[in-house]
């Protein structure tokens, strides 16, 4: 931050939260409030106007919500991080602000010194996210692969995990060898990898798989 205080814009509908979370930060002379914004449209235009290094980001607002309006802030202007504050925790929500690019999540609850300590750490590039929030993500993550493949592609991979080439899958399952390959192209789409080594690898330590 090269001694400058850190520059926050705080998005939230509610005139009365807005005060209150400019109050709690007031007391650091190291953060400084340069902009409010009710709305996503609002949000990315007083983003625009004021550059900040951190956006505060309230998630259900009328007219657009967080989660829009942080993937458009994101994307037009990279260098600023978005820590979305806000009452709601379930995995929806969570999700769908961290895939638009929210740099952190915490609860409308957290106390204004820990809320000082996470907009200083956000602003540094460190992901702060609320305990609770943070289950969650671990959760979903956990359970994700295990919906996301197929019985079909659970068995091809086990079967490639002993050793088995595409024709000896093929041939155990009763299926052609291009089948066997777009299994395979499915299962590395899902879990992110690029290679039969790499997927036999994430299967067995996600517990997908067993030899």
């Amino acid at each position: 931050m090269s001694g400058e205080p850190i520059r926050i814009v705080i998005v939230d509908d509610h005139p009365v939260v807005r005060d209150g979370l400019r109050g709690m930060l007031a007391g650091d002379g190291g953060l400084a409030v340069v902009g409010e914004a009710a709305n996503a449209d609002e949000a990315v235009r007083t983003v625009t106007a004021f550059n900040p290094h951190v956006v505060l980001m309230d998630l259900r607002m009328p007219g657009g919500d967080g989660a829009d309006a942080t993937a458009r802030i994101v994307a037009a202007h990279p260098g600023v991080r978005v820590l979305v504050l806000t009452t709601y925790d379930t995995e929806t929500d969570v999700l769908r602000a961290v895939e638009a690019g929210a740099s952190g999540y915490l609860l409308k609850d957290t106390p204004a010194a820990e809320l000082r300590r996470a907009v200083r750490a956000t602003a540094e590039g460190q992901t702060v996210l609320a305990p609770a929030v943070a289950a969650r993500l671990v959760r979903q993550t956990r359970q994700a692969p295990v919906e996301a493949l197929t019985a079909r592609e659970l068995e091809v991979l086990e079967l490639v995990a002993r050793g088995a080439t595409n024709r000896d899958v093929g041939r155990a399952l009763h299926v052609s060898e291009a089948t066997v390959k777009s299994h395979l192209v499915h299962t590395y789409t899902k879990l992110g990898v690029s290679d039969r080594t790499a997927a036999v690898t994430t299967a067995l330590e996600r517990g997908l798989i067993r030899l």
